[in-house]
């Protein structure tokens, strides 16, 4: 037999998951959308809420299903961001002593083409804008090399490539 769990114990098992790492910007937008749920959103659900309760019964109150609903997401919504704005680590950006870590913006050169990115965590990894995962399969490879250094990494099509790392601030 199996035991439930709190809806807290439940989230700190995912958190345990989820990759907490983020730059300060990112650090700032959870608290803004925690903030604008708080005091624009929830306000708003909660005031939906109490006019569908003036409807009467409650079992055939569609309107006060959905609004409950409603709250009951968004609850969901500002406890999760809560958590990981407690548990977030903070990514200092640039690097130290010309070596590569998170944070870390670096120029390569892969097969003649030179590309500049910045190697975060997983939450904000966006290749098209050159932001990379540390735990991609490049991130991962350039991690702890400096300046000049050329570095073997694996790409997801299984092909074997050579990076040469051309800068790093």
């Amino acid at each position: 037999m199996r035991l439930p769990q709190r809806r807290s114990q439940q989230l700190s098992q995912a958190n345990r998951e989820v990759d907490l790492n983020v730059t300060k910007e990112a650090y700032e937008r959870l608290k803004r959308t925690l903030d604008t749920l708080q005091k624009v959103e929830r306000p708003k659900i909660v005031q939906d809420l109490s006019i569908a309760l003036t409807y009467g019964d409650f079992s055939e109150n569609a309107e006060y299903q959905a609004a409950k609903a409603a709250l009951s997401r968004i609850d969901g919504r500002i406890f999760g961001l809560q958590e990981r704005i407690k548990h977030a680590i903070i990514i200092e950006e640039g690097s130290e002593n010309g070596i590569i870590r998170m944070g870390s913006t670096v120029v390569v050169s892969i097969n003649g083409k030179e590309r500049e990115y910045q190697i975060l965590g997983p939450q904000e990894a966006n290749p098209l804008r050159g932001k990379i995962s540390y735990k991609s399969p490049l991130g991962a490879a350039l991690l702890g090399h400096a300046s000049g250094d050329r570095v073997e990494y694996v790409n997801p099509d299984g092909e074997k490539l050579y990076v040469e790392i051309k800068n790093i601030f």
